[in-house]
């Protein structure tokens, strides 16, 4: 039986007639209702990045149930990224990663403050920003181009729009070229428990990935995972160093318990998905008997590619909302949904019966600007910390980004800070909906 030590401290605290006269100012009580289970680092609750604890037995029952090292983190993915980067350079002397382009912005503050090069590896002709097909084939390549020179290849799988890489044939190209493969899982964190057997990236190879227990799993809104193979014969402490130098010296205690309430879910996710993801495929089999044309093969996440069905996705998104569906994500090309278990029923018929409530119209054409690999012109952390001026994106020709070009969600960049923006550049901003741009003075 899965425990759930963080939560059990947490109630009986909340409980008990103690004064508390320590942090939080609240004192256990306000206008929320949730004060009395927030709390800090008083005696027997232990603190999120050092050993040992009740927080230590909750991460050991979670490591079970991944199969690796596995570790908290109350500040999301991007906590986790930065400590996982952090660790796979350590001690390398001008270290490279090779990263494919649709990196969230989390990557990219971690190559500012770390200090790394980054090699890209470029979404295919007619692939949308935020998606880019790793091939073995094309890691080969780069990592033979190289030369030695790469100490880490880091994907992003799935990406935004439900796109998963190879990752089984990825990681022995890595193992081959002595680079780690670190791996962006944050939709993914449940491919682990799939009742037909495990896709997450630490059982197809990786040596590091993150999972945003948030997204896919009934946890509150910054809970997440560092995940590390045992392999690497990482201890505890240097882990925890890792997550510390780049984390709150304040983590909140409300995600820490949601991250401890999971355990138990996930022991029985696998009978849970058992009877959802069919439901899910029957939905999608119903859109495409619609007429709409789907994308990705993630098995629990719903793209639509809207041009096709003759709607942007931002007009196909207005439609649902009216009929009240909230998407997760919409833009010019797509619509992007996230069922999971915690949808009952209901929600699942009144999402095909929006969906397919929908008139079918002629395609629109589309329309998105072509990729071109873009010129860097400084390092992304020489970029990050120069002075800089927010300018018009029309006037920024022939200026060099100082600052991500991003809308959130997805917060993966457009643009990358460091590249020269040209026509091409300022083209596709636009398209995005991005007025102005932060450049280097």
């Amino acid at each position: 039986m899965i425990t759930t030590p963080i939560l059990d401290f947490v109630s009986r605290y909340a409980e008990s007639d103690a004064a508390r006269l320590h942090m939080p100012g609240h004192k256990g009580a306000g206008p929320l209702g949730i004060e009395a289970r927030d709390i800090t680092e008083i005696d027997g609750a232990g603190e999120l990045y050092a050993p040992g604890g009740i927080i230590a037995e909750s991460e050991q029952n979670a490591s079970a149930l991944f199969g690796s090292e596995t570790y908290y983190s109350c500040e999301g993915s991007s906590l986790a990224i930065r400590a996982m980067l952090h660790l796979a350079l350590q001690g390398a002397e001008k270290p490279v990663v090779l990263a494919g382009r649709n990196a969230h912005r989390a990557f990219l503050s971690a190559a500012a403050l770390i200090g790394f090069e980054v090699e890209w590896l470029h979404p295919a002709p007619g692939e949308a920003y935020h998606s880019c097909t790793v091939r073995p084939e094309a890691v080969e390549a780069a990592l033979t181009r190289l030369g030695g020179r790469c100490r880490a290849v880091y994907l992003t799988s799935p990406d935004y729009l439900g796109h998963m890489a190879d990752l089984a044939a990825i990681a022995p190209v890595c193992q081959r070229h002595g680079a780690l493969l670190l791996v962006d899982n944050a939709h993914g964190a449940y491919l682990k428990f799939l009742p037909e057997g495990s896709r997450h990236p630490m059982d197809l190879g990786a040596d590091m990935c993150c999972d945003s227990a948030h997204k896919t799993l009934p946890a509150l809104t910054g809970a997440a995972y560092l995940h590390v193979n045992s392999r690497l014969g990482l201890e505890a402490r240097q882990v925890k160093a890792a997550l510390a130098l780049f984390g709150s010296s304040s983590p909140s205690w409300l995600i820490l318990q949601s991250l401890d309430a999971c355990n138990p879910y996930l022991q029985g996710l696998p009978a849970l998905l058992e009877g959802f993801l069919p439901k899910i495929e029957a939905l999608k089999a119903a859109l495409v008997g619609h007429g709409y044309a789907l994308v990705g093969d993630e098995p629990m996440k719903l793209t639509l590619a809207a041009r096709a069905f003759g709607y942007t996705g931002d007009a196909l998104a207005e439609a649902l909302r009216k009929r009240g569906v909230v998407c997760e994500f919409h833009d010019p090309d797509y619509l992007t949904l996230m069922p999971t278990p915690q949808n009952g029923d209901d929600d699942l018929r009144r999402l095909e019966a929006a969906l397919l409530s929908v008139e079918k119209r002629d395609p629109l054409s589309a329309c998105v600007p072509a990729y071109r690999a873009p010129r860097a012109a400084l390092s992304i952390r020489e970029a990050a910390f120069a002075p800089r001026e927010t300018l018009p994106v029309e006037a920024c020709a022939g200026r060099v980004l100082a600052s991500p070009a991003l809308a959130c969600p997805p917060c993966v960049p457009i643009a990358v800070c460091g590249e020269g923006i040209d026509d091409g550049v300022i083209e596709r901003l636009k398209y995005y909906g991005i007025g102005t741009l932060e450049v280097v003075k």
